[in-house]
């Protein structure tokens, strides 16, 4: 019996990086997880990968609020929901002045209404249950000024707004909300927008001595899933090798 036996989760864009880490992590702990993802077919490789059949896949796009909605009533409908972990994210970098609007209205549509979305479909089925877990992805490029991330670091410094307003707003239903602030982490998405040099000068920064790994950032968030974090809210835990704290 894993610590989160009889728990039901659901993690959006679980179908690669972090979020296949995360749905892994909480299945191997025991969760019966939903993946909410537009990818499909990733989707269902992750749920193969689970044993017991403890991962569904679930085609959503979190970007529109219907979806996200009809998603969270269905798969909560069949046993309550205690964990929601907000991880959809978009990558695009480029310099504030030549952001095209397209990619600025799909970080911010994936990235941050997505996560309220979510929260907003969620937190009557958490309420139900008699309180639960939230966990936001966040990013430690929150705290200090990474070349054309601009727009990226808004929607993670949002994140840890909401998550702080949203501890202190579900408290009374017994709901935890904390953020997770990974350092840099190799996963398809972050590979779009660095290079190997790149990831070779974030390693050599890292006063710890190596990068965290997506199972890292997995084990904390369990963690923060767990009893153990049962009085644990409203902050936002860095996996990052005293990355943040050394400074850029």
């Amino acid at each position: 019996m894993g610590e989160l036996s009889g728990k039901n989760a659901v993690v959006t864009g679980g179908a690669a990086g972090l979020g296949r880490a995360i749905a892994l992590r909480l299945a191997a702990d025991g969760a019966r997880v939903a993946i909410l993802d537009v990818d499909r077919s990733g989707a269902e490789e992750v749920a193969e990968q689970a044993d017991g059949g403890l991962i569904e896949a679930w085609q959503c796009d979190v970007s529109r609020r219907s979806e996200v909605v009809a998603a969270m009533d269905r798969f909560a409908g069949a046993g309550g929901l205690d964990i929601l972990v907000n991880n959809a994210v978009y990558f695009h970098y480029a310099p504030l002045a030549d952001f095209p609007e397209d990619e600025l209205t799909k970080i911010l549509d994936i990235g941050l209404k997505g996560a309220l979305f979510a929260l907003q479909a969620a937190t009557p089925h958490l309420v139900r249950t008699g309180g639960g877990s939230v966990i936001n992805l966040s990013s430690v490029a929150v705290s200090f000024a990474i070349p054309n991330a601009s727009v990226y670091t808004c929607v993670k410094g949002a994140l840890d707004a909401l998550t702080r307003q949203q501890a202190v707003e579900l408290a009374p239903h017994g709901i935890t909300v904390n953020a997770i602030a990974p350092g840099p982490v190799s996963t398809p998405g972050s590979n779009s927008v660095i290079d190997a040099e790149g990831w070779k000068r974030r390693a050599e920064k890292t006063p710890i001595g190596k990068l965290s790994t997506p199972e890292d950032v997995a084990a904390a968030t369990a963690f923060l899933c767990s009893a153990q974090a049962r009085t644990i809210s409203g902050v936002t835990l860095k996996v990052d090798g005293a990355l943040t704290i050394a400074g850029p």
